[in-house]
């Protein structure tokens, strides 16, 4: 029996050295992953792809433009009337957002934490969202309460939560969806 230990440590011994060698040659032919940027770069090629297909089958006229900003990847389509792919409130734009980082995933296999923006609607939110964030972080410097925000969806609390943070106060997510709100914290 215990000639037969040491030919399952022997097997082992040579399967690690093989693995180790196997990482060796992977190094020297350069098969190492692709760094972060072309990760996303990649993830933003699969979702215009995906997206220049939907428009196709709807029919509709859009320019998509793809960038990497911070630590996701960014699409956005431009173009004529675009207000179907947006919906009332963004709802339409959440759900095509949603399948969009599925199309990913089912190439890639990783989750992915893509943006996509349609007609300009997220950076137009964005910007009513930061001075909404500014007036809010005012209020709670001179009252010294904690404010509650009303309820916003998770891509508007991450604006409100980035421009509170670099106001230098805190905040948090309070309640659960469809009434999740962000609650902003004294100094």
């Amino acid at each position: 029996m215990s000639e037969q230990m040491t030919n399952d440590e022997a097997a082992q011994a040579d399967a690690a050295t093989e693995a180790a060698a196997g990482a060796d040659d992977a190094g020297e032919t350069g098969a190492a992953r692709p760094s972060k940027v072309e990760r996303l770069e990649h993830e933003g090629d699969i979702a215009a792809d995906y997206l220049e297909e939907l428009l196709d089958i709807a029919d509709l006229d859009g320019d998509l433009d793809m960038d990497v900003e911070g630590d996701r990847a960014s699409v956005q389509i431009g173009g004529a009337d675009l207000s179907l792919l947006v919906g009332r409130n963004g709802e339409v734009l959440e759900a095509l957002q949603e399948l969009t980082r599925l199309a990913v995933f089912r190439e890639t296999g990783e989750r992915s934490r893509l943006m996509l923006d349609v007609g300009g609607h997220r950076a137009e939110q964005r910007t009513r969202l930061v001075a909404l964030a500014e007036k809010s972080i005012a209020q709670v410097k001179e009252s010294g309460e904690s404010l509650s925000l009303e309820p916003m969806s998770a891509f508007e609390r991450k604006v409100v939560h980035d421009a509170v943070a670099a106001a230098g106060l805190t905040s948090e997510s309070d309640g659960a969806e469809p009434k999740r709100h962000v609650v902003i914290l004294p100094a």
